[in-house]
């Protein structure tokens, strides 16, 4: 596909913010503290970073599903961590209300999710329900005009730092499965809400993610997200959008490792030549630049179909299967290359590869996913 003169501009601001922002000391502290520098998530916010995709009605940048891609995959280069900032209030935060959402609701929570003044994170999984989604012990009981949720999320990205959450509740008991769910906006500093300990992550450091726990949390009944009992399908459709953003997620780490991958096997010289001039070593690189375009390709692809309204539940799976376990593959090879050097913190692609391990598991596990294209192709 080509590039409009927009895609490349807004392709060339993410790139440019990414090198002056995202330093290799902004980086290291994320690592330390556990937190990506907030001043510089203001700043993404200021970019416009955060409503590519939202109408300009609501703040947004009225962009499309190319522009976010793009975005994705320049900020990803730099910092996985980062990316994840970036693809919440445009895919799992920002898709369900713009889906769903009534346009008081719009008006009131889109324009401070796409400035950055409000902040959200997406309540799907619990401890007993994760690829099983549909298996939501969370409750939302009707009481005159409230809703009182009781119940438990778990693995949240974002939680701690999140004004709101989207939370997937079941609100006719009497209904099994993924029936009966619905979606709704909880203020996260309600009476009753707390939330766990941030959990110590493998990688993707500097987004903390959480429990959240509800306990008899009174909300009121406009805070309805779309209509009763119709929050599964809210959330898979937001989900579609959501692995569009995780595969370009995987494109921009998987480009980083082979950047840095190629720049050492130029530099590392053994038995007398850089180690670049070995068959071995160059038949890895081929392998990884080759699979890199074939993902690059991919998930443009998902993003222009949905762009043009067509159903892109299978391509967007498709999508961040082939990505998600591509970077993996990516990553490991540049880990590989690197030597003993590739398991120094000192160098980038010890991160990269600890960042690309969830990119297999969360929205959507890679078996997830498998299931989902094979029943799509099974119709």
């Amino acid at each position: 596909m080509e590039f409009t003169k927009e895609h490349q501009l807004i392709r060339d601001l993410a790139a440019k913010f990414a090198d002056t922002e995202l330093t290799d000391e902004v980086l290291e502290q994320a690592e330390e503290t556990g937190c990506l520098d907030m001043d510089v998530v203001r700043k993404m916010g200021e970019a416009g970073f955060f409503g590519i995709k939202t109408p300009v009605e609501y703040g947004g940048a009225g962009g499309d599903h190319v522009a976010y891609v793009a975005v994705m995959e320049e900020i990803c280069k730099r910092s996985g961590v980062a990316g994840v900032f970036v693809s919440s209030p445009n895919s799992l935060c920002g898709t369900p209300i713009q889906l769903s959402g009534t346009e008081e609701q719009k008006k009131k929570y889109l324009t401070g999710i796409a400035t950055g003044e409000m902040t959200f994170c997406f309540g799907l999984t619990e401890p007993g329900a994760g690829s099983d989604a549909g298996g939501t012990k969370t409750t939302a009981v009707l009481d005159g005009d409230e809703y009182i949720i009781n119940g438990r999320k778990t693995f949240i990205t974002g939680a701690p730092l999140s004004d709101y959450c989207i939370v997937y509740a079941k609100t006719d008991m009497t209904q099994v499965g993924s029936r009966g769910i619905s979606a709704i906006i909880v203020d996260l500093k309600s009476e009753g809400v707390s939330f766990g300990k941030p959990e110590d992550k493998m990688g993707i450091i500097g987004c903390p993610t959480s429990d959240i726990v509800f306990e008899n949390v009174r909300v009121p009944k406009e805070n309805l997200l779309g209509k009763e009992g119709k929050g599964f399908s809210n959330a898979m459709a937001a989900l579609d959008t959501g692995r569009i953003g995780i595969a370009a997620q995987s494109i921009g780490i998987a480009g980083a490792a082979l950047e840095e991958a190629i720049s050492f096997a130029k530099d590392r010289k053994q038995f007398g030549q850089p180690i670049a001039k070995f068959q071995g070593i160059q038949f890895m690189l081929a392998d990884m630049a080759t699979k890199l375009e074939a993902m690059r390709l991919l998930v443009y692809e998902a993003a222009a179909r949905k762009d043009k309204g067509e159903d892109v539940t299978k391509l967007a799976s498709m999508a961040k299967y082939f990505c998600a376990e591509g970077a993996n593959e990516i990553c490991a090879k540049a880990v590989q290359i690197h030597g003993g050097y590739g398991y120094i913190k000192e160098y980038k692609v010890e991160r990269l590869y600890r960042d690309a391990r969830i990119l297999t598991i969360y929205e959507g596990t890679s078996q997830i996913q498998q299931i989902v294209i094979a029943s799509q192709i099974l119709k």
